[in-house]
């Protein structure tokens, strides 16, 4: 494909050789003159000057003194996005349901969707046209997935909540009688775990997006286009608004709520009925604004200093309390 007519398809300028064929994408250490690469960090844009790729994606204030083959966009990254899938068409399944996937009675499974071998729908289910189901997604009874939902392989939908009662010494069962309801454009990485409602309903909303082994337990709710990394776990009754954007290997206790736009960093944990303030960064365990955070991790930083300090100003007290003559 031409430079200048990728340049075209996305909508923006070119700038050097618009003639040359671009085979691939390539990453920009290891890009050759048939590849294409982007950069928008400030390190890649250091890197991308002796890159040897045949064209770059970059910002549209990229210096370009030797009058390289680029194309300039306001995000780098996701033109790129638009780029691959036209170099690196990749195969899409075969829709309708495979032979080897086990399909209950009673579902409502909507034109050109896709089910691949040993997937197991429940009865009951509901799956919206354009959803995808890789091999091995297990659909528990009664769950509802809307169109052009993206599940991969080994998530479970509709398992039970972690739901018990303790009476006279021992743990019961609280029934998990609820349901899943997940909105349209979803994708849900492999492995994941979404808990049916104990009663009500667990949803995710239209366009978010679950990475690799995410638990959403019983009675959470996800808003729209949120972002959640791998390993992250929500306890039960968590409330995640409208694009907030969760890191990998966050904790969250139960009747958590993550307001509209807050980004909760990697690794952080967040203590049971605590509401996180949209629009803000919140880092650590306890959970707090990443000001505070950075704030008490220098604070940390300073204590091998501040006990020598003491050490010293016990030392003096010593000798000034010392009687004297002594």
């Amino acid at each position: 494909m031409r430079v200048r007519d990728i340049a075209e398809r996305l909508g923006l300028t070119w700038e050097g050789d618009g003639e040359r064929e671009v085979l691939r994408v390539a990453p920009l250490d290891t890009a050759g003159s048939g590849e294409l690469a982007f950069a928008n960090s400030r390190r890649a844009l250091r890197d991308a000057q002796s890159s040897s790729a045949g064209c770059l994606l970059v910002p549209l204030e990229f210096p370009n003194p030797g009058g390289r083959t680029l194309i300039r966009a306001k995000d780098p990254r996701a033109a790129c996005a638009k780029v691959i899938p036209w170099l690196h068409p990749v195969p899409q399944p075969p829709r309708g349901i495979h032979p080897a996937a086990l399909i209950g009675a009673d579902c409502d499974i909507a034109a050109g969707v896709s089910i691949g071998p040993l997937c197991v729908v429940g009865d009951g289910v509901r799956i919206g046209s354009g959803s995808v189901l890789y091999p091995g997604v297990h659909v528990y009874p009664g769950v509802e997935i809307g169109e052009r939902a993206v599940i991969h392989s080994g998530a479970v939908i509709g398992a039970d909540g972690f739901g018990f009662v303790f009476e006279d010494g021992r743990y019961s069962k609280f029934p998990q009688v609820g349901r899943v309801v997940i909105g349209n454009d979803v994708e849900i990485g492999a492995n994941c775990t979404i808990d049916r409602a104990a009663l009500g309903v667990t949803s995710i909303g239209d366009g978010s997006k679950l990475d690799n082994l995410v638990h959403i337990a019983h009675n959470c709710r996800i808003g729209r286009h949120v972002v959640i990394a791998a390993q992250t776990g929500l306890a039960g009754g968590t409330v995640i608004e409208d694009y907030a954007v969760i890191g990998g290997q966050v904790g969250m206790g139960d009747n958590v709520t993550v307001k509209s736009g807050a980004v909760v960093g990697s690794g952080a944990g967040i203590l049971s009925s605590k509401v996180l303030r949209g629009g803000e960064v919140w880092w650590g365990t306890p959970a707090r604004p990443l000001k505070e955070y950075l704030e008490t991790l220098a604070n940390v930083g300073r204590l091998p200093q501040l006990r020598r300090e003491v050490e010293e100003l016990r030392r003096r007290l010593e000798e000034l309390e010392k009687p004297r003559g002594s």
